[in-house]
């Protein structure tokens, strides 16, 4: 009797470690810096006056495939400071990774490399901004955290309303 509660443990366990290797994966293979730009075109005259910029901040993400189930996303950043009319500095980073994303449906695939991937690589990118703003001789450009999550679902939000907008479209244009 023994012998059979032993050999049901171990077709439990087996069956166990099979479920979780069939399970969708995750695993973070690199992250690198992919390109990086910093442009001072006003120097050194911006540093004569008051420092007062208006600072834009333009931030998108784009993945590929690398191979079955791995993928390379890259986040860019764009921080352009000006001062009056003048571009005092321009700020271009592209920081990737390559992550093995393996097992996802397709809807959760495109979540994962829309919001998980980003908010792993935004704090390196953040850190690289910050580095270049700085060697500039500027004050430095301290990004506030992004909610990948919440800009993903406006996404899908405007995509959803955009094609709801194409087929009312498309409606009136039949009638």
């Amino acid at each position: 009797m023994a012998e059979n509660e032993n050999t049901q443990n171990t077709d439990a366990q087996a069956a166990q470690q099979e479920g979780q290797q069939q399970g969708p994966s995750f695993a973070l293979q690199r992250i690198y810096l992919k390109d990086s730009s910093f442009e001072s075109p006003k120097t050194p005259d911006v540093f004569r006056g008051q420092w007062a910029p208006r600072i834009s901040f333009n931030l998108n993400t784009s993945n590929s495939k690398v191979s079955e189930g791995v993928y390379e996303v890259v986040l860019r950043l764009t921080i352009e400071a000006k001062q009056e009319d003048n571009v005092a500095f321009l700020c271009e980073v592209q920081q990737a990774g390559i992550f093995t994303c393996d097992g996802f449906n397709e809807a959760d695939l495109e979540r994962v490399l829309a919001t998980v991937c980003p908010n792993i690589l935004f704090p390196y990118a953040r850190e690289t901004v910050d580095a270049l703003v700085t060697r500039g001789s500027f004050p430095a450009v301290m990004l506030a955290p992004v909610n990948f999550d919440a800009v993903y679902a406006q996404s899908k939000q405007q995509q959803q309303n955009g094609e709801n907008g194409a087929a009312a479209q498309t409606q009136g244009a039949a009638n």
